[in-house]
């Protein structure tokens, strides 16, 4: 589960390399417990470029939307079994939700078919 103001890696090659999360759409944990939103694998957030290749087209200081690809936090299936990563990233995304760059690093999550998110699912070169 990523927060704001969690610094991850970007797992695309439009040039960046760390995001710092400005803000979570959508999710939040139950009520009485912690106020502030939680994203899990497939989830959209907002993110600042910290760190980016010089010469590429996103710049550091760039703002873009992202989805949530890989985290450290297990992540509960319906067979019950679990999936948790070494690192937390994210994959640029456009505002009609394609990816920003035209190859995915490392795996990702099969909870991203199930969000729609066809085509990073296809660029990846693996799904766990």
């Amino acid at each position: 589960m990523l927060q704001q103001e969690t610094r991850c890696e970007v797992a695309d090659n439009s040039g960046a390399k760390i995001a710092y999360i400005i803000r979570v759409y959508g999710q939040t944990t139950r009520s009485g417990a912690f106020t502030r939103r939680m994203a899990g694998v497939g989830d959209r957030v907002f993110v600042s470029i910290k760190k980016a290749l010089p010469g590429s087209d996103v710049k550091a200081g760039d703002k873009s939307k992202a989805v949530v690809v890989r985290t450290t936090k297990a992540t509960r299936r319906a067979d019950g079994s679990y999936v948790k990563f070494d690192s937390n990233a994210v994959v640029l995304i456009q505002d009609d939700g394609n990816p920003k760059g035209t190859r995915i690093f490392g795996p990702v999550a099969r909870e991203l078919r199930d969000k729609n998110y066809m085509k990073i699912v296809s660029l990846a070169t693996e799904v766990v």
